[in-house]
């Protein structure tokens, strides 16, 4: 039998923890819970999860920029190779658009079955991205519709070597360059080399250029 994927949840509501942790497939393997913002962070750091199912709405938020809680979690996790899918009750476009903007893989409803959040949760540890179908257009008129600003980016993009692009994006996370390394099993001359480049290319000057290019363009 394959290994279960780790789950961690984030709820404010322990019935709803409670009831969400009975109802996951036997194949999702529940590794800790947490109510608030900092116990996410934590719980999430030190358990390091395939997939954080994450409420939207979260106490413990910083400042009115991210009063939703959820936004702050992903960003006090970073960098973190778990994936985040946001479960909530709430199916407003500014929630959907803001917790996607933060690089959560997926949003979908608390109206939800057991047997449909599992699933959602093997598409999105396996890379796919997993939307309530009502949500979905939100996210295409978000995203998908400035057809200019995509090819723009993706004409960018084409300057760089697919192993470019992986290294590129480590490092607009903020990984250092032995993290790099190891996660891409190179040395690190060889990503010392790459970053030189990408810089070169994208006529940038800086890893805190290559941060907010990357940022701006919304690939991390």
């Amino acid at each position: 039998m394959p290994d279960k994927l780790r789950v961690v949840i984030v709820d404010d509501h322990s019935i709803f923890r409670s009831g969400l942790r009975a109802d996951l497939d036997a194949s999702v393997e529940v590794v800790g819970e947490a109510a608030d913002v900092a116990s996410a962070i934590e719980v999430i750091g030190r358990t390091m999860p395939d997939v954080v199912l994450l409420d939207v709405h979260l106490p413990g938020g910083a400042g009115v920029a991210d009063a939703s809680g959820g936004e702050s979690v992903i960003r006090g996790c970073l960098p973190t190779t778990a994936r985040f899918l946001a479960l909530s009750v709430s199916d407003a476009a500014e929630d959907v658009v803001r917790v996607i903007r933060a690089g959560a893989r997926g949003y979908i409803t608390k109206g939800s079955s057991g047997g449909e959040v599992s699933a959602a949760v093997h598409a999105v540890a396996g890379g796919d991205a997993v939307f309530s179908p009502r949500l979905a257009g939100f996210v295409l008129d978000a995203f998908g519709a400035v057809a200019g600003e995509t090819a723009a980016v993706d004409d960018e993009l084409d300057r760089l070597s697919a192993r470019e692009q992986e290294v590129m994006r480590l490092i607009a996370r903020g990984y250092a360059y032995k993290e790099v390394a190891a996660e891409l099993f190179i040395s690190v001359k060889t990503v010392e080399t790459h970053v030189s480049s990408v810089l070169r290319k994208l006529q940038l000057s800086s890893r805190h250029e290559l941060t907010v290019w990357a940022s701006e363009r919304r690939l991390l």
